[in-house]
């Protein structure tokens, strides 16, 4: 992991162009190939280590119910992060709406969890406890957001997140929930915004 931003770095620099989609995808492509590296040694343990485990349908849908409407409350708070602003102004001038798609609800909330709920909890869980992993790993995943206005926007985000993979004790809603709402999110903002 302490290798990936390393990666990262040498890729941005080769970037052409380097549009906020393509910077992201570069980002979020890297951190999944630091944790590809991270978990490679585990070999077939590493997708239980990460918290890839089967859960029914109950605690899925629960995930995605949940997100929505804290996802939706957080959103009244009428705050916009600066960052959140230029990638909403981008995603209406950009009639890649697909790609876009692909790296924002799909890409980058599989590299999040698979990072905070994944490996950094599951590492937290197995030195400490559950619940250090769960606070731990959420106020990470807000810190990892580093505009203070994001950073209190998706603290609740992170602690729900975090709670859905204590008490499944699988990434599996977290993944599915986060996926959901970056999809609402990126839809709302191409479609209503616009685009």
């Amino acid at each position: 992991m302490a290798v990936a931003p390393l990666i990262g770095l040498v890729v941005f620099w080769l970037l052409p162009g380097r549009s906020n989609l393509l910077v992201l995808s570069a980002f979020f492509g890297t951190c999944l190939l630091g944790l590809l590296v991270a978990v490679l040694p585990l070999g077939r343990d590493a997708p239980a280590a990460l918290g890839l485990r089967p859960v029914g349908w109950r605690p899925i849908v629960f995930g995605v119910v949940g997100t929505t409407v804290l996802s939706f409350a957080v959103s009244q708070t009428g705050l916009q992060p600066e960052g959140v602003r230029q990638v909403t102004e981008g995603i209406q001038r950009t009639s890649e709406i697909l790609k876009t798609l692909a790296v924002l609800a799909v890409l980058a909330p599989l590299a999040e969890e698979l990072v905070f709920r994944g490996l950094l909890y599951g590492w937290l869980a197995g030195r400490w406890s559950n619940l250090v992993a769960f606070v731990l790993s959420s106020l990470a995943f807000a810190a990892a957001h580093t505009e203070p206005v994001h950073i209190l926007l998706v603290l609740p985000l992170g602690f729900w997140f975090g709670w859905l993979r204590w008490r499944t004790g699988s990434l599996v809603p977290t993944i599915v929930a986060h996926v959901v709402n970056n999809s609402i999110a990126v839809a709302g903002a191409a479609f209503l915004g616009g685009s």
